[in-house]
């Protein structure tokens, strides 16, 4: 089974989606399975993962509504307010839905302090109880608060996403480098390979640009804690569905047979213990 493991859905509103900017004026519409499932069909992939893009519970009970409707939607990675007092309570509510495979926060949004907070860690510990894996958004600034914030949870499941965004126009790699080495050593954290060519100019990015990074994150994680990931439609800023998926598919050629197949969906089967429903 082939797994985009990180894309989204929206019903566009500009009061709830206020991040999409003027230079994103493609973005200001709705994005839904139907707009998807084709550019999965003709770029070879089974299933995906759908992933939050605004903190409400609302949207993630939608987001498994929308599992639930349409089978190629193998899990959705939804959001709980952890700092909460109820997030216990939110999380059993919850605890039913099978495709909810795991919980996100935008900490790329938030004091650099964010993840350390006792009052989130506290809510993040529950996660393992209920079975829910945590995706770590942020920049590359945080990684090595992010390395401190999986020490305290060893037991947790954690995915990286996006490499933590490299400041890919810019060129700047060294300290990134670094840091995601650290952050690899926590055998409880898996990464994406996922959002790179909108870290990149979005208009004039090649495949040999993105290469140093995909280099690094084989070199440290290994392809059995690596999932490829399309941003979609975010990556429709600067390449279209199959063009993204086809930066990572190619760099996997080089590769040998059994980490061509984690890359390209048995990691991301395996972490979240992905099924996929036979289409109707």
């Amino acid at each position: 089974m082939r797994v985009d493991s990180h894309q989204h859905f929206w019903r566009y509103d500009p009061a709830e989606y206020g991040w999409i900017d003027d230079s994103m004026t493609r973005l200001r519409r709705d994005f839904l399975p139907a707009d998807l499932q084709p550019l999965m069909d003709a770029a070879g992939f089974d299933a995906c993962v759908a992933v939050q893009a605004r903190q409400t519970l609302e949207e993630t009970r939608w987001l498994l509504e929308l599992a639930a409707a349409n089978p190629f939607i193998a899990g959705v990675v939804g959001w709980v307010d952890l700092q909460s007092a109820a997030v216990e309570r939110e999380l059993d509510a919850l605890s039913g839905q099978k495709k909810l495979v795991g919980i996100r926060h935008i900490v790329q949004a938030e004091p650099d302090d964010f993840l350390l907070r006792p009052s989130f860690q506290r809510g993040l510990g529950l996660l393992e109880r209920f079975g829910l894996a945590y995706d770590i958004l942020i920049y590359p600034r945080h990684l090595k608060t992010a390395g401190e914030f999986v020490s305290r949870l060893p037991s947790q499941r954690f995915v990286l996403d996006h490499l933590a965004k490299p400041e890919i126009r810019s060129g700047r790699i060294e300290e990134w480098q670094r840091d995601l080495r650290a952050l690899s050593e926590f055998p409880n954290v898996v990464c994406k390979l996922s959002g790179l060519v909108t870290e990149a100019d979005w208009h004039s990015w090649t495949p040999d640009e993105l290469r140093p990074y995909l280099d690094a994150a084989f070199e440290y994680f290994g392809a059995d804690r690596l999932m490829i990931g399309s941003d979609w439609p975010v990556c429709t800023l600067a390449a279209p569905y199959e063009r993204t998926m086809a930066v990572i598919g190619s760099y996997v050629a080089q590769c040998s047979e059994t980490e061509r197949n984690a890359v390209l969906g048995g990691t991301a089967a395996r972490f979240w213990n992905l099924t996929m429903e036979t289409r109707i």
